[in-house]
């Protein structure tokens, strides 16, 4: 089941994607809801990201071709950082290239994690338990910042440099799925989620015993090789198998 997040009317709404368009939900979504009988045409809201998540969290140099790339060593360790809220944006939705700092800006293709329940201390056995789903993302990186400074958050935390979306999908393996960045049309990243150095269940039972995951929270699993950066006026997409695509324009910020 794809879930979505989205404006009609005026009013935030979650609702089950469909053939036909979107069924509104009535209830949690994290815990007991229901959908109504209406159908919304797609072309009549506007997506958000599909949570509000209580933090984004996110791996760094989960591929070994990725770590190759940038000269680092593969981590016997997850690299964790988090993203602020504030760098969250949906789909369809610009990604606003900085006024200020960035002086390069690549794209991150990644498979996404939901969390669906309180989750602490959890057994790698019983993490799928405690996913809600799986969705798209990109960790926009002003590159120059991250070998300016040699950390991640400042790097990876402007607005909008955490697109999500379009949806939530509930009903998926997320141990073999192809992934790939496109921009104008163009594959840039190509890999499998079988490729991860530290997949899913590894990854939730580890924060898991750092840090209590709330419904909503998200967690970026890392991208692979073949990074590199962006411009004014270009079109990224990440898609990924089962999901669906994930698309965002380029804008520059204008002070």
């Amino acid at each position: 089941m794809k879930i979505a997040r989205y404006v009609h009317q005026g009013k935030e709404v979650i609702g089950r994607v469909e053939e036909g368009g979107l069924i509104p939900m009535t209830g949690d979504l994290f815990g007991e809801h229901s959908f109504t009988g209406e159908t919304v045409p797609m072309e009549d809201v506007v997506l958000l990201p599909p949570v509000t998540p209580s933090k984004i969290l996110a791996v760094g140099l989960n591929y070994r071709d990725h770590a190759e790339e940038v000269g680092a060593s593969v981590p016997k360790w997850p690299n964790i950082f988090m993203k602020p809220n504030s760098s969250l944006t949906g789909h369809n939705c610009p990604v606003y290239l900085p006024a200020k700092f960035a002086n390069r800006v690549d794209y991150e293709a990644e498979l996404v994690i939901v969390i669906g329940k309180t989750a602490r201390h959890v057994s790698p056995e019983c993490v799928p338990d405690y996913v809600l789903g799986y969705t798209c993302g990109n960790d926009v990186t002003a590159r120059n910042m991250q070998t300016l400074n040699n950390q991640w958050s400042v790097c990876k935390g402007f607005d909008t440099f955490s697109p999500l979306g379009p949806w939530i999908e509930t009903e998926l393996d997320p141990g073999n799925l192809d992934i790939q960045m496109l921009v104008n049309g163009e594959v840039r990243q190509h890999t499998n989620s079988n490729q991860l150095i530290f997949d899913i269940p590894f990854l939730v039972s580890y924060l898991s015993d750092i840090m209590t995951l709330l419904p909503g929270d998200v967690i970026f699993t890392g991208t692979s090789s073949g990074i590199g950066p962006v411009n004014d006026g270009d079109i990224m997409e990440v898609r990924i198998e089962g999901i669906g695509g994930l698309v965002n324009p380029l804008k520059r910020e204008i002070l």
